[in-house]
């Protein structure tokens, strides 16, 4: 199993469905920035604002996280962990 280093903080916790198929949503007011260690295989995706990982009993969640972008791809091409990299 391979991690990832990030300074995280929670902003959004999609709980599942309704039965209409919306998403049930719990928004994290003020959230405080934590160092977590990661498992790879949790992340879902990486966008310039969120990190979207999954969780216990089917959740989602959005982190934020500090250093941008670049900063994260840089990461995950040092640890071997991109696979394909943006043209130059």
């Amino acid at each position: 199993m391979k991690f990832i280093s990030l300074r995280v903080r929670s902003c959004l916790v999609v709980h599942g469905y309704t039965p209409d198929n919306r998403e049930v949503v719990e928004r994290v007011e003020d959230g405080a920035w934590t160092d977590k260690i990661i498992a790879t295989e949790r992340i879902q995706s990486v966008s310039e604002q969120y990190v979207l990982v999954t969780g216990s009993h089917g959740r989602l969640m959005y982190w934020e996280y500090e250093g941008g972008m670049d900063a994260v791809r840089q990461q995950m091409i040092r640890s071997g962990l991109l696979l394909d990299r943006p043209a130059e």
